[in-house]
């Protein structure tokens, strides 16, 4: 499938009105469908799709990498079915939280039926020799622009990216929904070997995205926009470092400073 496509428009200025068109990107129905069962309906970009089934598998709590015996990509007329099969281990406990997720793309709490389960406690942070210079985050910021193919395209679409001091951006991976580019990306990671790094988001952070990023074990987050009160309390408690409003200029550190050094030089000690 195409992730985007051109849409004609009538734009008015101060010359008046004048028509053309606009490449937009595409949004389509994504279900994720564990040993026969849909678990979830989410609205996506229609690119990455097996990135986005491993992640969410993983932030979602459902299976591990290795719990995963396929997975099967398979397009419809009304969008496309993820048809993941699990190993019994991981099929008891899907079944255990089968839930329906139903909703648009800014929302990544949709169908939770219990305030357990929405703010359930994050994976605490493993101990990581992992720490930034204050240009290292900067340069990451900045270095993420080269990596928005889409955005570029379509200015309506969020990026996640890893970045490591070997590597600078490692990957990186795009979608209409925050949410689901995350999942994309962690999908991504989770099935190679990849140096210690952090993430780098352009979305606010809330505090489904802390979760995600506890899920994949990473001691930094980086994002361009701010976090919520909440987000940066469940940071603080699983030792989850939160850098927020970064620019290629300047950022805020929110969550264990500890990780940032002042030496001009990568440092993994």
């Amino acid at each position: 499938m195409e992730t985007a496509r051109p849409q004609s428009r009538l734009a008015f200025g101060p010359g008046g009105a004048t028509s053309g068109s606009r490449v937009l990107p595409e949004e389509v129905a994504v279900a994720i469908t564990y040993n026969g069962s849909t678990q979830a309906v989410m609205m996506a970009t229609p690119a990455d799709l097996e990135d986005f089934a491993y992640g969410f598998s993983l932030t979602e709590a459902i299976a591990k990498p290795e719990e995963i015996a396929s997975v099967e990509v398979i397009e419809t007329p009304l969008g496309i079915d993820l048809q993941l099969w699990l190993q019994p281990e991981a099929e008891a406990r899907q079944a255990k939280r089968r839930r329906s997720m139903a909703g648009p793309v800014g929302c990544g709490l949709c169908g939770i039926d219990s305030l357990e389960e929405a703010l359930r406690q994050a994976r605490q942070v493993p101990a990581s020799p992992l720490r930034m210079t204050p240009e290292q985050i900067m340069a990451a910021v900045a270095d993420l622009t080269a990596h928005q193919p889409l955005h570029d395209r379509t200015r309506a679409a969020h990026a996640a990216a890893f970045w490591a001091p070997e590597t600078g951006i490692f990957a990186a991976r795009e979608d209409v929904g925050r949410h689901n580019a995350l999942d994309k990306l962690i999908g991504a990671l989770i099935r190679q070997s990849r140096p210690e790094g952090a993430l780098v988001l352009t979305s606010r952070v809330s505090i489904d995205m802390v979760q995600k990023a506890c899920a994949l074990g990473a001691p930094i987050l980086i994002a361009v926009s701010a976090p919520t009160a909440a987000a940066v309390a469940m940071a603080e408690t699983a030792g989850l470092t939160l850098v927020a409003l970064a620019r290629p200029d300047r950022f805020e550190v929110f969550t264990h400073p500890n990780r940032i050094v002042p030496q001009e030089r990568a440092d993994v000690a």
